[in-house]
């Protein structure tokens, strides 16, 4: 966003000096989980996961001695976080891939709609970089530079595209393919059949060619009926292509599938493709002990690059659950060296649970700390012409609801509430730990009880906490509300004075506190509450928790 976001607030500012506002001096978080305390060596190890957090459905490529990876954004805005790294474990965010309104309208779009499941490819051909993605609002589209730090095109629609989850494979011999997910030709034989779909692709044109193939239809296994084969990536590699895909839902029963075909067969023909016989080549859902330290789950939705040296690599999603299903954290990034044997790839040999500690050789030092990993602590003060890339706005933002510099974030409040599948004004990090504490500080004066201004946890409409001053029978007040397809009044007090109030979270797995100050000690205002809400396993959707300042009113 940068300086399309800055020259929008410059423009807005007339409009800023009337409004009621809520003034946020400072952001303080605190990550301290007991999987990131580790002894390890960062010149030749590194941690898992290389992404923390809301990192969902990653891909990524090569080009020359630089790698690019992309994420799913889902609703939020910017879209599609892009990172370069020159080794694979230290990775700097260097923007979004749609940062600008046309490229991503999200108007009405629900918290876990917007963009699915981003792929990026390097064309050495023609040195261009495409990301391909699927829009819940605009349908399947790909967008492309030649310099991933200097912009993106406007999206390019796909509309022959019925599905999701489309994916390039540029050939050796200058032909170009889409591959993705779609209903099965003929109609599903049962609830979760899908097939996978491929077409030929003109770069030249920008355009398909012809009209598709189905590839794959129902999955690997097909006699034990396999649901959601999806994410699919072809791969060029010695003697064979290979298409590798995500299959069994994206819950506990994930898992990564791969087949292959003979270079000269067509790969457009059903009957090119061989299962592998060791498949699934990645997943948790069985043979792991269940009381295992570091349990992660639902690991799939990969995708494979070869590093400079020669060595093969995967980076998939996977998930930190802290009982049972539930993970409050969302879906995070993972990395791991693939083997091979026989001419298959395996990610995570079957039975083996995923490791926290890997190692990899010719680690560079990081510059300064990435915050994307491990346990760390920072604190933003608002202090420069830019926000942080970590904050996203829900849905295309009002950009003269904000303003920041001298440390203060200036928020002039919106009608719509967290509820609403409206542009809410409001900025959101993502929790990257299961345990934490997020902390700031609001000045605001509320005139109604619809007037509130603080933090806002969220994982959907639905889904939330809000926690913040107010007015409580006409008094200035601190509340806390917890939804889950409900609303309800977990805790109050009323305030001293009208001045300054500073607030703090306090998660640990499940179970989260809420403290307030106006002076002196924290006070509690709700110790050990139910977060469950928080995690998808409850809620529903992709996305992982959110902590947000927020303010809403009248």
């Amino acid at each position: 966003m940068k300086k399309l976001l800055l020259a929008t607030i410059l423009a807005s500012a007339s409009l800023f000096a009337s409004a009621q506002e809520a003034t946020f001096g400072y952001f303080k978080y605190t990550g301290n989980d007991t999987r990131f305390d580790k002894q390890f060596n960062p010149a030749s190890e590194y941690l898992n996961p290389i992404l923390a957090g809301f990192y969902p459905d990653p891909s990524f490529c090569r080009a020359g001695d630089k790698f690019y990876l992309v994420n799913s954004s889902f609703s939020f805005f910017p879209g599609v976080p892009i990172f370069e790294s020159s080794d694979l474990v230290n990775w700097q965010q260097i923007g979004h891939v749609l940062n600008r309104p046309s490229q991503l309208p999200l108007d009405g779009q629900g918290v876990s709609q917007g963009i699915f499941a981003p792929d990026i490819k390097y064309n050495a051909r023609n040195k261009t970089f495409y990301m391909i993605t699927t829009s819940i609002r605009m349908g399947n589209f790909f967008v492309k530079t030649k310099d991933p730090r200097a912009g993106w095109s406007d999206p390019i629609p796909l509309p022959k595209i019925d599905g999701i989850d489309p994916s390039f494979f540029f050939d050796n011999d200058g032909k170009a393919y889409i591959v993705h997910n779609g209903p099965v030709d003929g109609g599903a034989d049962y609830e979760g059949q899908r097939a996978i779909r491929i077409f030929r692709f003109d770069t030249k044109g920008d355009s398909i060619i012809g009209t598709y193939r189905q590839i794959i239809r129902g999955g690997t296994h097909v006699e034990e009926h396999p649901i959601w084969i999806e994410g699919p990536h072809i791969y060029r590699i010695g003697k064979y292509y290979y298409l590798m895909c995500a299959e069994g839902g994206t819950g506990d029963w994930h898992s990564e599938v791969i087949l292959r075909a003979p270079l000269k067969s067509d790969i457009m023909d059903p009957n090119s493709w061989e299962e592998c016989p060791n498949n699934p080549i990645l997943t948790q859902r069985t043979g792991v002990d269940p009381n295992r330290p570091d349990i992660v789950t639902s690991t799939g939705h990969a995708d494979l690059l070869q590093d400079k040296e020669g060595r093969w690599w995967s980076v998939f999603l996977g998930c930190r659950a802290y009982e049972g299903p539930f993970y409050n954290t969302g879906r995070d990034t993972y990395m791991l060296p693939v083997t091979w044997k026989d001419g298959w790839p395996e990610i995570l040999e079957k039975g083996k649970a995923l490791p926290t500690v890997v190692s990899k050789s010719g680690l560079s030092a990081a510059a300064a700390p990435s915050l994307l990993t491990g346990n760390f602590s920072y604190v933003d003060r608002f202090d420069t012409p830019e926000l942080n890339m970590r904050w996203m706005f829900l849905r295309n933002p009002e950009m003269d609801r904000y303003k920041w510099g001298n440390g203060k974030f200036v928020i002039r409040p919106s009608e719509a509430d967290i509820s609403q599948r409206k542009p809410l004004s409001a900025i959101f990090c993502r929790q990257q730990h299961t345990r934490f504490s997020a902390e700031t500080e609001v000045v605001f004066t509320p005139k109604s009880e619809k007037d509130v201004a603080g933090f806002a946890l969220l994982q959907n409409e639905n889904f939330n906490f809000v926690f913040g001053k107010t007015l409580l029978n006409g008094r200035p007040a601190v509340t806390l509300t917890r939804a889950e397809r409900g609303k309800s009044l977990i805790g109050s007090a009323f305030l001293k004075s009208d001045g300054a109030l500073q607030l703090k979270i306090e998660g640990d797995g499940r179970y989260y506190s809420f403290f307030y100050r106006e002076s002196g000690e924290w006070c509690p205002i709700a110790v050990g509450v139910d977060a469950v809400n928080l995690s998808t396993s409850r809620s529903g959707g992709f996305i992982g928790a959110c902590i947000g300042l927020y303010a809403t009113g009248e």
